[in-house]
């Protein structure tokens, strides 16, 4: 039985391989403008992530534009951090989400606010973000609130969660994504992943856990728009790792921009043949356009029924 309305799921259901993108509110009241700036994207992309307070900032209500994008024709993935709100706040905004048929939420953490514009800002933390998927599922599925009171019209979405494929020691255990898969989720979208052998080795120990078996992992990538932003993400982005042949190709490269959507592109044909991948999660801040590109460079939608544009 559907547990949203929503393509995302359709998708991931028949068996599909995915596509998510990422779009990030900035601080205006002028929706119209960032509707635009996320509108290429619609037709290429399953569904667009609305980032919550990302790098602890304050901006316009993931909320209210992610409602928006439902009535312009472009699934959401509402991003929900626990940083900010008590459960009385979530519960009031996850019934938000239902009654703007919003069919996708991620359920995350939050950055630190002392690494955000606001350093005095009082983290909430209520909850953690298992709790909160845990949270998001009995009131999905039984109608309740924490509390235990009825839900008239519960909100149907489908459930996400984060992990970051890194590096492996020997005796790693995937013991949070099985926590959050315990909890509820119904897919998981990862961190940027730019090398092809930490990922082929990572979904390889999912596996042996049963993790791919029970959860649908679109794994994080973006189109570099140069060598200096590749190098700083290496040294500054945990959990990312960009192999040193990627960074002298951008380097040998005579536009940076155009190599690093090739790149991208390349990166996605190689992961929709790593056993367990379901699809990918691009992200680039404010490049709306150029992932929009980079998912029809790919191929990845060739095989699929025709989308429209």
């Amino acid at each position: 039985m559907a547990k949203s309305e929503g393509r995302l799921e359709r998708v991931l259901t028949a068996g599909a391989f995915a596509v998510t993108a990422e779009t990030t509110p900035t601080a205006t009241s002028d929706a119209r403008a960032l509707l635009d700036q996320v509108m290429p994207l619609r037709g290429y992309a399953d569904a667009v992530n609305v980032t919550d307070g990302a790098t602890a900032k304050p901006h316009l209500s993931s909320l209210v534009l992610a409602g928006m994008m439902m009535r312009d024709g472009i699934e959401p993935v509402l991003q929900y951090t626990v940083r900010d709100r008590n459960r009385i706040a979530l519960q009031a905004d996850l019934l938000g989400t239902g009654a703007l048929d919003i069919p996708n939420i991620l359920c995350l953490t939050g950055d630190d606010p002392k690494k955000g514009e606001e350093p005095e800002a009082k983290p909430v933390f209520d909850l953690d973000s298992a709790s909160l998927i845990r949270l998001a599922r009995k009131m999905r599925d039984d109608g309740q609130l924490n509390s235990g009171r009825e839900i008239k019209v519960p909100p149907k979405y489908f459930i996400g969660c984060a992990d970051a494929p890194v590096p492996l020691k020997p005796d790693w255990e995937p013991k949070a994504l099985l926590a959050k898969i315990d909890a509820g989720a119904d897919f998981a979208q990862t961190q940027y992943c730019f090398d092809l052998d930490i990922c082929r080795a990572y979904m390889a120990r999912l596996a042996d856990f049963g993790v791919t078996e029970k959860l649908p992992f679109l794994i994080g990538i973006g189109p570099l728009a140069s060598a200096k932003q590749a190098k700083w993400m290496d040294a500054n982005l945990w959990g990312v790792s960009i192999p040193e042949p990627l960074i002298k190709r951008l380097e040998g490269a005579d536009d940076e921009r155009e190599e690093g959507m090739k790149i991208c592109a390349e990166l996605i044909q190689e992961m929709q043949e790593i056993p367990g991948v379901r699809g990918v999660h691009l992200m680039a801040p404010r490049q709306e356009k150029a992932m929009a590109e980079v998912i029809e460079r790919s191929g990845i939608l060739d095989d699929r029924p025709t989308m429209p544009r």
